[in-house]
């Protein structure tokens, strides 16, 4: 799950906030979000009194990163099967040394079930 931090990252990758709680609206936000624009000569950080971005604004972003995250599930299944890469290269060495460098070789086999089983959506 993509969480409001992420999002707020996901707009400015320098931000600088601290987020109490899970805010789920704009009143939330507002109470739960503040924004770091400095610090004190004590080093302590002064916070904005405005948001720079509004809560439909950082929503929208938690959604379109949520939708980018669920939409790449099939690299992190394939990810998890498939044959390590030492063993990868291995394959790809006997294929090559035995002149099996084709689609029934080792090699391919062991990735093209790894791709047949989690398609690209």
């Amino acid at each position: 799950m993509i969480d409001i931090s992420q999002a707020i990252l996901g707009l400015d990758s320098n931000a600088q906030f601290t987020v109490s709680g899970s805010p789920s609206n704009e009143a939330e936000y507002q109470a739960q979000v503040k924004y770091v624009t400095g610090a004190d000569e004590n080093g302590t950080a002064i916070f904005s009194d405005t948001q720079p971005w509004t809560w439909a604004q950082v929503s929208a972003k938690q959604a379109e990163l949520q939708a980018d995250y669920d939409a790449k599930q099939y690299q992190r299944d394939r990810a998890a099967e498939y044959p390590e890469l030492g063993e990868q290269l291995d394959k790809l060495y006997h294929d090559i040394n035995n002149g099996t460098l084709t689609t029934s070789g080792g090699f391919f086999t062991a990735l093209d079930a790894v791709k047949t089983k989690y398609p690209k959506e």
